[in-house]
């Protein structure tokens, strides 16, 4: 994924209204929900997301497999 397509999915993900979680999955088959739209951070192509008990999560473009939600209707710039 390259880092522009990684800044633009996070984006539409973010600005749902309302907002609702969403599923990332890594290629090393790790997956998280992003629970929270205050608890992710993305630039460049890298993203923070701060967890349950406050556990960061660090990920980039390169290691993500795909997004998982609903973005049917939702304009992706």
């Amino acid at each position: 994924m390259t880092a522009d397509s990684f800044d633009k999915t996070l984006a539409a993900f973010r600005q749902r209204s309302p907002y609702r979680p969403f599923t990332v999955v890594l290629h090393s088959g790790s997956r998280f929900e992003v629970d929270h739209l205050g608890a992710l951070v993305a630039r460049d192509g890298v993203a923070v997301f701060v967890g349950p008990g406050g556990v960061p999560v660090v990920f980039d473009h390169e290691g993500v497999e795909q997004f998982v939600g609903d973005l049917s209707g939702q304009p992706t710039e």
